[in-house]
């Protein structure tokens, strides 16, 4: 999966980490921003051809690391990302 590259589009409120491949979206995470300094995590998805190769876990960690470097908090509302969060305790520095 190295040649899947994460990338990070935002517009307004709303914003993403995605990958394409081929072109094509085959994972995202969406979030809306409710602060300037709070990033709410609403939805992550995986192309079911890529689930278990740990795609979601390296998105989450690249907006970890995004929220780190803009000092923005952090809140899931999406499951994926909760149960991420309660699972890896380094990560919980940004949950807000």
């Amino acid at each position: 999966m190295s040649q899947l590259k994460i990338q990070h589009t935002s517009e307004g409120k709303k914003g993403a980490f995605f990958i394409e491949k081929d072109k094509i979206q085959v994972a995202e995470m969406i979030y809306r921003m409710d602060d300037s300094d709070l990033m709410v995590i609403e939805h992550t998805e995986v192309d079911k051809g890529l689930r278990g190769e740990g795609i979601g876990e390296k998105l989450l960690n690249e907006l970890v690391e995004y929220s780190r470097s803009k000092n923005i908090k952090v809140k899931a509302e999406c499951s994926y990302a909760e149960a991420m969060f309660k699972k890896n305790e380094e990560l919980r520095d940004v949950l807000r």
